[in-house]
């Protein structure tokens, strides 16, 4: 279930990467590198107290998720992506 406060990065029409809060109609800041725009998600999310960080590929499909602390996930994944 997503929450106000989660983070989505994905590409937009221009083929800029977009950091965008989930409950937010602007996007949060817009980089040129996917990476930049994860790690400000990243930052953004702890300093919020944590949420979940959803990432998607530039065929705008869901690459990978992360919960960012202090959030708690319910059910963490066993794999070790992270």
């Amino acid at each position: 279930m997503s929450k106000d406060q989660d983070r989505m990065v994905y590409r937009n029409a221009k083929g800029d990467w977009v950091n965008k809060r989930n409950d937010a109609e602007h996007a949060s800041s817009v980089h040129r590198i996917q990476a930049e725009a994860e790690a400000a998600a990243r930052a953004m999310l702890s300093r919020q107290g944590g949420g979940e960080l959803t990432l998607k590929g530039t065929d705008r499909l869901i690459r990978s998720k992360d919960t960012i602390a202090p959030g708690k996930d319910p059910t963490p994944p066993r794999d070790s992506e992270y």
